[in-house]
C-alpha cells in the first residue's frame, strides 16, 4: 500500500505575517522564534526598512538586550515618539518573558495591553528558546491576545530546492533538482547554514553545472551527514573508513556521546527502512515515520537497509544503547576507544 505523502507543516502565523506585510498591515507586537534564523533575520530587515526612513534610525530604532532588559526600560524606551517617521521599531532580543518574576510580569502585561500606536516590538528569540508557559495564565493570556508569534521554520523541500537555484543562478551557476537535494543531505535543511555553502561551491565549481563533486569538494557537511557515511561504511565492511570519519568528527572536537546518539537514531532509521522492505512498504511510509521533507533520504536509508538484515539491526541499535547508558553512567571511561571498539563490533556482525 502507498503512503500519501502529509502535506507541509506551514506556518499559518508566518504566511499571516508575510500577506500583512506585504500588504503594509503592520501590527504593535511580534515574537519572532524558530530555528530558520536566516529567514528571521530576512524579515526583520525588511520590517526595519518598511517601518523606518533611512537616516533616522538612531531616533526610531531601538535594540534591547534581553539579558539586563526590565519591564519598566521596555515602557520607557516605547514612550520614546517617532521622528520624520509615523512608527517606531524596538527589537528586544533573548527577553525571556516567561521567566520573569511576578512584579516583571505584571508591569509587562500592562505594558502589552497599552503599547502606544506608533509603536511596534519585535521579540526576538536567538540564543534562548521560546517557551511559553500556560500555567501563568495572565501573561500567556496577554500575550495571545496582543502578540503574534511568528515561528521562522525550514523551509519546504520544494522551496528549499528551489531557493537553492535561485542562489546559484545569481552566482552564474545551474543546479538541478537531484545535486540540490544531496546538497540538503550534505549541509542541513537551514539556509542560515546553506547559504555560505552555496557560496563556497559556485566560487569552487569549473562548470556552469555544479555537480555533486564540486559540492564534495568544497562543503562542510552536518553530523547526520557524516554519521550515515560512518553507518554505510560499518555496513560495507569498511573499518578503515568509519575509523577515518570517526577521527575527523572527533577533531572537529565532536563529544564521543554526540556521535554515539547520532550513529543510534541513524542506526534505528535503518533498522526501519529494513522493516519498511521486509513488510513491503515503501519509501513514503518511510517519510510518514520520518516526517522527512522529501524521498531522498528516505532512498539512502533503503539503499542502506538492503545491505543488511533486520536481527543486524536489532543488534547493532541495541549495542548502541548499551553503550550510551555506559558512557553516562561510568566515570574514567575511554569514550573515544570504546566508540572504536563499537565499529569494530558493528563491522564485525554485519549482515
Amino acid at each position: 500500500m502507498a503512503y500519501t505523502k502529509k502535506p507541509p507543516k506551514a506556518s499559518e502565523a508566518f504566511q499571516k505575517f508575510k500577506s500583512d506585510l506585504a500588504a503594509g498591515r503592520i501590527g504593535n507586537a511580534y515574537i519572532f522564534c524558530g530555528e530558520e534564523t536566516y529567514l528571521r533575520e530576512h524579515y526583520l530587515k525588511d520590517l526595519r526598512d518598511r517601518l523606518i526612513p533611512a537616516g533616522f534610525e538612531e531616533f526610531n530604532y531601538h535594540t534591547l538586550d534581553g539579558k539586563d532588559l526590565t519591564a519598566e526600560l521596555l515602557a520607557e524606551t516605547a514612550e520614546a515618539m517617532p521622528m520624520i517617521s509615523e512608527r517606531t521599531l524596538i527589537v528586544a532580543s533573548d527577553f525571556d518573558i516567561f521567566k520573569l518574576n511576578e512584579d516583571q510580569r505584571e508591569k509587562l502585561i500592562a505594558f502589552l495591553e497599552d503599547i502606544p500606536p506608533y509603536c511596534c516590538v519585535v521579540f526576538v528569540y536567538d540564543t534562548v528558546d521560546y517557551k511559553p508557559n500556560r500555567t501563568m495564565k495572565k501573561l500567556y493570556k496577554a500575550v495571545t491576545d496582543h502578540v503574534e508569534v511568528v515561528e521562522f521554520r525550514p523551509a519546504d523541500n520544494s522551496d528549499l530546492v528551489a531557493w537553492i537555484a535561485r542562489h546559484f543562478r545569481a552566482l552564474g551557476k545551474d543546479i538541478d533538482r537531484q545535486t540540490a537535494e544531496y546538497m540538503i543531505f550534505l549541509c542541513g535543511g537551514l539556509m542560515t547554514g546553506l547559504l555560505p555553502e552555496i557560496q563556497k561551491t559556485a566560487a569552487y565549481a569549473k562548470g556552469k553545472a555544479v555537480t555533486q563533486r564540486d559540492i564534495d569538494a568544497v562543503a562542510d557537511p552536518v553530523l547526520s551527514a557524516e554519521v550515515f557515511k560512518l553507518s554505510d561504511a560499518v555496513l560495507a565492511g569498511d573499518y578503515d573508513k568509519a575509523a577515518r570519519i570517526l577521527g575527523d568528527l572527533l577533531k572537529l572536537q565532536t563529544e564521543p556521546i554526540v556521535i554515539l546518539a547520532a550513529l543510534g537514531s541513524q542506526l534505528r532509521r535503518i533498522y526501519t527502512a529494513r522493516m519498511a522492505i521486509d513488510s513491503g512498504k515503501d519509501r513514503y511510509w518511510l517519510m510518514e515515520l520520518w516526517e522527512m521533507k522529501s524521498d531522498y533520504p528516505a532512498k539512502l536509508l533503503l539503499s542502506a537497509a538492503k545491505k543488511t538484515t533486520a536481527a543486524w539491526c536489532a543488534d547493532a541499535v541495541k549495542m548502541c544503547q548499551v553503550l550510551d547508558r555506559r558512557m553516562k553512567s561510568e566515570r574514567g571511561m575511554d569514550a573515544v576507544g570504546e566508540l572504536k571498539l563499537l565499529l569494530v563490533r558493528l563491522g564485525a556482525q554485519r549482515r
